[in-house]
């Protein structure tokens, strides 16, 4: 049995991996979740690593964490804290060690797509917000319209210091790592995932159809692509 450590991203919570995590432990594995702190103007990706760590601190080695979008900044800081079995980005943005995800930006353009901050609100704190039409037809598209509506009432403010700050990371961890792109992704270029995964990781990325969110969308078969990131050599 493997521990599945669900790592969300920007605006969400630990609410957003019911439907992925039943499937998990219908397969005979568990699942931690955790909410990172992404209201607190203050909290940047080491206190994310706290939050993530502290959730598994009565968890064995036997470690799969997986980073959905934002949620790539953290887990490799979690897996210089513990040990971990696998890193898997799921359609996630990647740190680079010595520059902010701010100063990444520039040397790939395509990384996020076009015209996701159309949907957002800006306050006046820095953080953003999404009106909910835009959140369900931008992160939930191949959802049923009742869970996409749902799952885009529950989004949080999120603020930006995570991408702002100079990443903690100070070099990689010694953990085997995979990337899951969707193919159909309005959020993360699944062309820059596709890049990304084999320049910087050293990795084929494992393809999923569909949009930004299949742990909502298309949760049975997301349990099973994690499952067989679990496979060594790949």
């Amino acid at each position: 049995m493997t521990t599945f450590a669900l790592v969300h991203g920007a605006w969400h919570g630990a609410w957003c991996w019911m439907r992925l995590g039943e499937q998990l432990r219908r397969r005979g594995h568990d699942v931690v979740a955790m909410d990172l702190p992404c209201e607190d103007p203050a909290a940047g990706c080491a206190r994310y690593a706290e939050a993530v760590t502290a959730a598994l601190d009565d968890t064995d080695e036997d470690v799969a964490l997986v980073g959905h979008s934002l949620g790539g900044l953290t887990i490799p800081l979690v897996a210089a804290r513990r040990p971990v079995r696998r890193l898997i980005f799921l359609c996630a943005l990647l740190p680079e060690p010595g520059r902010s995800l701010d100063d990444q930006t520039p040397d790939n353009p395509t990384m996020i797509c076009a015209g996701v901050g159309a949907g957002q609100q800006a306050h006046p704190d820095g953080s953003t917000s999404w009106h909910t039409a835009s959140a369900a037809s931008t992160l939930y598209p191949d959802c049923t319209p009742a869970i996409a509506r749902w799952a885009a009432r529950q989004l949080r403010r999120q603020n930006w210091r995570p991408a702002q700050e100079v990443s903690p990371l100070t070099r990689w961890p010694a953990t085997e790592t995979r990337y899951i792109l969707c193919a159909n992704d309005a959020v993360i270029s699944a062309d820059w995932a596709r890049q990304a995964a084999r320049d910087r990781l050293g990795t084929v990325a494992t393809e999923l159809q569909g949009g930004h969110s299949p742990f909502l969308c298309q949760p049975a078969e997301l349990a099973d692509v994690l499952i067989a990131q679990l496979a060594p050599g790949r």
